[in-house]
């Protein structure tokens, strides 16, 4: 057989087989998709499996161009510290503070509240309960001080930890029975984050602290102290290495437990150590597969001691801040997709606003803590709708948006999708779930956790509906 034969031949057969290989493949993915959908139940009947990628979410047109640069967000941010009363930068923190000042602070974050609330056991605090949890805020000290004026003392947080109203890990509920919204639970800190420290709980237990965003109660055990020029020194590092999965932890390390298995959340920052001073092995590991960087932790007598950690180079990691582009919103979105919701960060996860605030941070944009504080900032482009503003209008500029945007109603903010069939699609941090049925009958039940969802058919009660209480709509890009 010639060589020109045996090509021939060989072309013949392989135009034979392709169509067969292709008709295989095509096969083996229809195959796959059922068997998918096989094991797929939503109560929402709006909602697909295929719903639940960020893929099919992303659009060709925009979703690589990037929106804004590092340096531009960070000049957003500064604009944002100037204009935002809930925002604190705390590089510019007063070194001191009148008592007065501090007793103003610590009263409007630690209030009671003016409806009823249960314990964890379902009973309700009386009010010695309250007076009990008001002389744990430690006021008296200040009272009784002859001093006019208290140092303001600063800290590095070295794990993530609660943030809370009071200083106590007591649970309190607006519902007997109730467990999954804690009403003393705030927000959470995490490691790296720069706090400013006001004051000291009766038992010394607790410290009053300033971050970015909010203002609480958090356990003293979880905040190294430090002059104010190392804490800022070591959260101005240029180089340093972005958490962008939902939670990467540190290497197990034996030796030192105070760097070992330290969770880190999307989001956090830590700077990189130089190439000159990594060791050839840290906790008897060679450092070649890890990025180095360095972690805050406590000594014993609660100062600040900085340590080197090691992140394995395949975790969900990022030299500097992502880009800050379509794909990149919607990717991390679905990233903590199905995550159970935590109320205040409780539950060791996040709420709507955390949800929102920790995928932003990625790109480096910092935000205001709640909702309403988010929805009435002058941060990026705002559309907000009067109270007469209808359905029709409302809908019409829902649906102008692009995917990454927000939406708020009362207490709850959502990322916009895109839309199918025209009707808006969401993912949201969100506790219930309310809708009609194809039936017509109106269900009341969960949804707690990360979720993609229709945004039409939701509802706030049996009256009214999400698109009724939807007041503004936010693009950060």
């Amino acid at each position: 057989m010639t060589y020109k034969t045996s090509k021939k031949l060989f072309l013949k057969r392989c135009a034979t087989f392709v169509p067969i290989i292709c008709i295989l493949m095509v096969g083996y993915s229809v195959s796959r998709e059922a068997i998918a959908d096989g094991y797929f139940s939503s109560e929402l009947k709006d909602v697909t499996h295929e719903m639940l990628s960020s893929t099919h979410w992303q659009s060709t047109s925009s979703e690589n161009r990037i929106f804004y640069s590092t340096k531009e967000i960070l000049n957003q941010n500064a604009q944002l510290f100037k204009q935002n009363p809930h925002m604190n930068r705390l590089v510019e923190f007063p070194n001191s503070l009148s008592f007065e000042e501090i007793r103003v602070s610590i009263n409007k974050a630690s209030k009671q509240p003016s409806s009823h609330r249960y314990n964890a056991s379902g009973k309700l605090i009386n009010n010695q309960q309250w007076l009990n949890y008001k002389n744990t805020l430690n006021l008296f000290s200040l009272q009784r001080n002859s001093q006019k004026e208290k140092r303001i003392q600063f800290g590095l947080v070295v794990k993530r930890t609660a943030l809370r109203s009071f200083p106590t890990n007591d649970a309190v509920f607006k519902k007997p029975n109730e467990i999954n919204l804690d009403r003393f639970q705030e927000t959470a800190l995490f490691p790296a984050e720069a706090v400013a420290i006001l004051h000291h709980s009766l038992d010394s237990n607790w410290l009053f602290v300033s971050n970015y965003n909010y203002s609480g109660w958090v356990k003293k055990e979880d905040i190294a102290t430090a002059n104010r020029l190392d804490v800022f020194n070591f959260s101005k590092d240029k180089h340093f290495l972005t958490i962008t999965g939902d939670k990467v932890f540190t290497n197990y390390n034996p030796h030192d437990l105070n760097v070992s298995q330290i969770q880190l959340d999307m989001g956090v920052t830590l700077p990189l150590v130089n190439k000159s001073d990594i060791p050839a092995t840290l906790g008897d590991q060679n450092t070649f597969t890890s990025y180095v960087v360095n972690l805050p932790t406590r000594t014993t007598s609660g100062a600040l001691k900085i340590k080197m950690a090691l992140i394995p180079r395949n975790k969900d990691v990022q030299i500097g801040y992502l880009p800050f582009t379509e794909k990149n919103i919607i990717d991390q979105s679905f990233k903590f997709l199905g995550e159970r919701y935590g109320w205040g960060h409780s539950f060791n996860a996040r709420d709507c606003t955390g949800f929102v605030g920790d995928i932003y941070k990625s790109f480096g944009i910092l935000m205001p803590r709640n909702s309403g504080q988010q929805a009435q900032s002058e941060q990026g482009q705002n559309i907000r709708f009067s109270k007469s503003a209808s359905k029709d209008e409302k809908l019409k500029e829902i649906r102008k948006l692009n995917p990454g945007d927000l939406i708020y109603i009362p207490g709850h903010v959502m990322i916009f999708l895109g839309l199918q069939n025209n009707n808006p699609y969401i993912i949201h941090d969100v506790s219930g779930l309310s809708y009609y049925n194809r039936d017509g009958n109106y269900i009341n039940s969960k949804l707690n956790g990360v979720s993609v969802t229709p945004l039409l058919p939701l509802q706030i009660n049996a009256e009214k509906s999400y698109l009724d209480d939807v007041y503004s709509l936010k693009k950060l890009r």
